[in-house]
């Protein structure tokens, strides 16, 4: 399909004159002849009655000039709808993530966003780091938030370090404690954090060869610190989520410091819509190894 030609004939139409089709399409009058014949050569028939009058449309110019008609303006109105998507006028960015970065870095970012494309809108899907990286593959997210290393189908930019603490109530023995021993989290009952799949708080324990006792696994972070609060328990939290809490908790560094890498995931960085990589301008690079 060439619309320049089909643009051609309806103009020609319209106007009932190559010259005058041609100035409004900005062409010579003699490239507005040439892709009506192209058009008449291709299709078998003719398209205009040709004379020192002018040019006036055929019985088979007549009915198809409404159908060449709709494709020309479906045309304008894709073209529109891509130029939009070009200036940032409209769109959707669907965004996986666990609940620490949608509680503490993902509003700011929003806000910030919306300020200079306030008509982009977002979904976000709150998981866990294997859900996620699923939904990415899926294509039910443009991006998430993840922990890095992740499956090595999924390209990866690197954002932070992320401490892991230990978590404890206000009155626990170690509470003045410089650095917490990692041989006293075996004399604790433990508050896991953990879905599924083995996340890094798991790996601590492998590490160290220690086995804590474990009586509550969840994904919760904050239904964690509400049971460490009341004395059920002492956990492993990122310090990402314990920013701006409510809970009566102390946090203290391992002896050994853990860490967890939080980045970005997608199929492909250059695949991703236009609405998305300028989003992707906005994550907070602080600590960027």
């Amino acid at each position: 399909m060439n619309i320049q030609k089909y643009m051609a004939f309806v103009k020609a139409a319209e106007y009932g004159s190559f010259t005058k089709a041609a100035q409004s399409l900005d062409y010579t009058q003699s490239g507005v002849s040439r892709m009506v014949n192209d058009l008449e050569k291709e299709w078998g028939v003719f398209l205009f009655e040709r004379g020192r009058a002018g040019i006036s449309l055929t019985s088979d110019g007549l009915k198809l000039l409404p159908q060449l008609k709709r494709i020309c303006n479906e045309h304008g109105i894709l073209t529109t709808q891509i130029e939009e998507l070009h200036d940032m006028q409209s769109g959707m960015i669907r965004i996986g993530t666990f609940s620490s970065v949608a509680s503490h870095w993902l509003p700011n970012m929003i806000k910030i966003f919306k300020k200079d494309y306030p008509k982009i809108d977002f979904e976000l899907l709150l998981g866990d780091y294997t859900e996620i990286e699923s939904w990415i593959l899926d294509g039910r997210v443009d991006f998430g938030f993840v922990r890095i290393p992740s499956k090595k189908e999924l390209e990866t930019i690197f954002l932070e370090k992320d401490r892991l603490l230990v978590v404890i109530p206000r009155n626990h023995p170690l509470a003045n404690c410089e650095k917490f021993p990692i041989n006293d989290l075996l004399n604790n009952p433990f508050m896991l954090l953990e879905k599924g799949a083995k996340a890094e708080i798991s790996e601590i324990f492998e590490m160290h060869d220690i086995s804590p006792q474990v009586h509550f696994t969840t994904w919760d972070d904050y239904a964690i610190m509400s049971m460490v609060e009341n004395g059920l328990g002492i956990s492993i939290l990122p310090e990402l989520i314990l920013q701006r809490i409510p809970y009566k908790i102390i946090a203290k560094e391992l002896e050994v410091p853990a860490y967890r890498n939080i980045g970005i995931a997608m199929r492909e960085q250059k695949s991703l819509s236009l609405a998305s990589k300028r989003f992707l301008r906005y994550l907070p690079y602080r600590n960027r190894e």
